[in-house]
């Protein structure tokens, strides 16, 4: 099938990237025509581990192509996605849903014969209303299906998520339109992969309540890593112990500094504004943004505490900066807040990531970039891991103290186990578990 994906982000670009693997005819369309100059030379704009290969191969096997123009794109395709960014609008939290609604205007003034428009943005409940509408007023004449189908990657494991789905969710209550988002799947028949279709406002909340879902799991666990640490509990064998029940799983219950990324913290933050919108108190999502937002700068007195409560005129080491590992996404990255709060107790920073220095250069302009961890742990007073990069997990540790000032580590990700720092002589401070 011949495919239009608008935007070339994070989702535009994997997607389009893997329903080329499918096998489909994709073109991915962008107004950014730097950026899609770059696509074409075969320059990723994002790291994402496989997404080259993918790009490129495609690529040459003349199933891949990248344009600013969206009218022949639009034109021929049996199916256009709308994978534009939907970023906190500024001041209030909402969604911002321009891009989304620029999109819908311009696809349907080139519309050419039926065509299924899909909405991959993740956007709030109504907005595929909003979407049809749009589109009904720029071309009446159009014969158009708007569909949701929500998409559920993880950066760092998207290439394998997108082929290998827990589930696909189709929104749309047109037999039209099924089919041909049925025929766009097709190529995962084999790996069983359950397509689910609902309706479309009901496809738009899935993909919210997953997130909210996920972000509390990730904040109970970290408000329980708090009171493990006041009554000497560890919060790795809680989390293992309550993980074990099939009614709660495992994943999503590791105590650290507090999620960030692209999706978590914006799209709680719109699922507020939308029940707010509805009257409709969501008081636990409520509470899950407020906590994380409290955390994330919180792990600056942690860092302080392991030093006697005193940070100025001391040295940080800082390994890792952006959100999770396999990324160099520095959205609402938890080291952000805690970089900034070192710096407002006097601390000087000293910092690496193994590829997501250039983003983070952009974000904390004022710290001193290192070349591995060895050079940042290199007369630091206290080194904090931030990220769990795998590069991290087995460090030469006799090296790293010797580097150091003072050999304190504060663990944010809990990759160590305590006693095995303290046989290295390490004053060892972690997250749920009692210190050394």
């Amino acid at each position: 099938m011949r495919i239009a994906m608008i935007g070339t982000g994070y989702v535009g670009l994997v997607s389009g990237a893997c329903f080329a693997d499918f096998g489909h005819q994709v073109t991915c369309i962008d107004k950014d025509v730097a950026k899609i100059a770059a696509l074409q030379r075969g320059e990723i704009p994002i790291y994402e581990p496989g997404l080259n290969e993918l790009v490129a191969g495609n690529m040459a096997a003349a199933r891949l192509d990248f344009s600013t123009d969206l009218r022949d794109a639009v034109a021929q395709a049996d199916a256009v996605f709308i994978a534009v960014g939907t970023p906190s609008r500024r001041g209030d939290g909402h969604a911002d849903l321009s891009y989304v609604h620029a999109a819908a205007r311009e696809i349907a003034e080139n519309l050419k014969g039926f065509t299924v428009v899909i909405t991959k943005s993740t956007v709030p409940v109504g907005t595929g209303d909003d979407v049809e509408r749009i589109m009904r007023e720029t071309n009446p004449a159009a014969d158009v299906v708007v569909a949701s189908n929500p998409e559920f990657l993880r950066e760092g494991a998207a290439i394998r998520d997108f082929k290998h789905p827990d589930r696909i969710v189709v929104g749309t209550d047109d037999e039209r339109g099924r089919k041909v988002i049925a025929e766009i799947y097709r190529p995962l028949y084999l790996n069983q992969a359950p397509v689910m279709y609902t309706g479309r406002r009901t496809a738009e909340m899935i993909k919210y309540a997953a997130n909210a879902f996920l972000a509390t799991k990730i904040t109970f666990i970290n408000e329980i890593a708090d009171l493990a640490e006041r009554t000497g509990a560890d919060v790795q064998d809680v989390a293992r112990g309550i993980g074990l029940d099939n009614r709660i799983g495992g994943k999503f219950l590791h105590a650290g500094p507090g999620f960030g990324g692209s999706c978590f913290p914006k799209d709680t933050r719109a699922l507020v504004k939308t029940a707010q919108d509805h009257d409709v108190p969501l008081r636990i999502v409520e509470a899950v943004l407020a906590v994380n937002d409290n955390r994330k700068r919180a792990m600056a007195r942690k860092v302080a505490a392991a030093l006697g409560g005193q940070l100025r005129g001391k040295t940080i080491g800082v390994l890792g900066l952006t959100f999770k590992p396999n990324t160099d996404d520095m959205r609402e990255a938890p080291s952000i807040p805690l970089i900034t709060a070192l710096q407002d107790l006097g601390a000087h920073v000293q910092a690496y990531d193994p590829v997501g220095m250039a983003q983070a250069r952009l974000e904390l302009p004022a710290i001193t970039y290192c070349d591995n961890p060895y050079s940042c742990a290199a007369k630091a007073d206290a080194l904090v891991i931030v990220t769990e990069w795998e590069q991290f997990r087995a460090l030469d540790l006799a090296r790293l103290k010797a580097e150091m000032t003072r050999p304190v580590i504060v663990d944010l990700r809990n990759i160590y186990r305590p006693d095995e720092m303290a046989e290295h002589g390490f004053i060892y401070d972690s997250v749920g578990r009692p210190s050394s």
